[in-house]
């Protein structure tokens, strides 16, 4: 099969097509041919040896995509895919995963679940760890419940879109930032209720004006470094504050969070335990049963996943990169 082979930590180049053995699946595992691959920022630090876990060399990168089943190991759980079944793959928290950067991957049976006919390939493999962290974010560590206030804190991006639409889905009263006109109008369009620009001034006191003053009771932050004290001073009193993303550190006053009972919780897909993933990946193929959309930003040809992680690290763009695989998968 083809697939993106990492045999040295560097840039870009470092991803070559090579043509490698078709992996079979282990007990409780399935296999995955794969049509359309995701591609997360994180998978762009591993590349580059810029991460606190790396993978033994070489290795085909990513967790992300969408396929159909082709093969199943024994001893699969309950309610596993099958064969000739259309499925997404969220494999961030599998024992193990042969990397979606391919035509085929094996990985376990709880990281696959059923792609509903009417969501393309494409779709599908934009869904996997942005989904995972929106859900993770939402449901897991803000522990949110319909009718509550939730601000998506860079929201047209590959979780903040899934996370504005999860939100609206469950009854919250969503609103969302983004940095452009464009972006703000796909955030409203996918359910908050009104979007705001983060780069004006004086956009947090619009926030609190639309909640009449109140504040919110659930920030969703993808960049804490830049947001954590401007969160503090929109968030409601007893609010919770989830960093889902952070690019650094910087000053923080804790009396910030002191004045209003303020709860920061930081997050990561890969300490989800197994029931909660499991609650994502029913809260993601229910929202996708229901409608949600995945919204790409870009596709490029597998041979051209080097040019996919050089836009990935592009600033300005809504929505998910994916990788295509050779051949069709109508």
């Amino acid at each position: 099969m083809q697939a993106i082979v990492v045999s040295a930590f560097g840039g870009p180049d470092a991803l070559v097509e090579q043509r490698i053995p078709v992996p079979e699946p282990h007990e409780g595992e399935v296999r995955v041919r794969l049509c359309a691959a995701g591609v997360n920022p994180v998978e762009t630090y591993l590349r580059a040896g810029q991460y606190a876990q790396l993978p033994e060399l070489p290795y085909v990168p990513g967790n992300d995509g969408a396929g159909i089943v082709d093969a199943c190991g024994a001893n699969l759980p309950s309610g596993a895919p099958h064969v000739g079944e259309r499925v997404f793959v969220a494999a961030a928290r599998a024992r193990r995963c042969t990397g979606t950067y391919a035509e085929f991957v094996v990985c376990d049976a709880s990281a696959v679940a059923p792609l509903p006919d009417a969501v393309p390939f494409e779709q599908g493999a934009g869904l996997g760890t942005p989904g995972l962290a929106a859900a993770d974010a939402l449901f897991v560590r803000a522990r949110v419940r319909p009718g509550e206030t939730v601000l998506v804190h860079g929201a047209s991006g590959g979780v903040g879109t899934l996370a504005v639409q999860l939100a609206h889905r469950i009854g919250a009263v969503v609103y969302g930032t983004a940095g452009d006109v464009r972006g703000r109008q796909l955030v409203e369009r996918l359910g908050a209720r009104r979007a705001f620009d983060h780069h004006a001034e004086g956009y947090l006191d619009e926030i609190l004006a639309a909640t009449q003053g109140r504040g919110v009771d659930v920030v969703i932050d993808m960049a804490a470094q830049a947001n954590l004290m401007k969160d503090a001073k929109v968030a409601a009193t007893r609010g919770r504050i989830v960093v889902v993303g952070s690019r650094g550190s910087f000053d923080f006053d804790p009396r910030a969070l002191m004045k209003a009972d303020l709860d920061v919780r930081g997050m990561g897909v890969n300490n989800l335990r197994p029931d909660e993933l499991d609650l994502a990946m029913h809260a993601l193929s229910a929202a996708l049963e229901g409608g949600m959309q995945v919204i790409v930003a870009r596709s490029f040809p597998l041979e051209e996943a080097a040019d996919a992680h050089r836009a990935v690290a592009e600033r300005g763009k809504d929505g998910k990169i994916v990788l295509v695989m050779p051949g069709s998968c109508a």
